[in-house]
């Protein structure tokens, strides 16, 4: 679904946990995702999963 096509959302600590799979889930429901993180090398990580998935 996309639910969220045309949205655009941020996520903070989006390089572990909760944030990634948040970051993931907003991806394939079509927003355009920001993710934020203090772990950059994490962030780049869910940066990639979310482009996957289509965010």
């Amino acid at each position: 679904m996309e639910r969220l096509k045309g949205k655009v959302v941020v996520i903070t600590g989006a390089g572990s946990g909760i944030g990634r799979s948040a970051a993931e889930l907003m991806g394939r429901e079509g927003a355009r995702v920001v993710v934020a993180d203090h772990n950059t090398q994490g962030a780049e990580e869910t940066a990639a999963l979310v482009e996957g998935a289509g965010g």
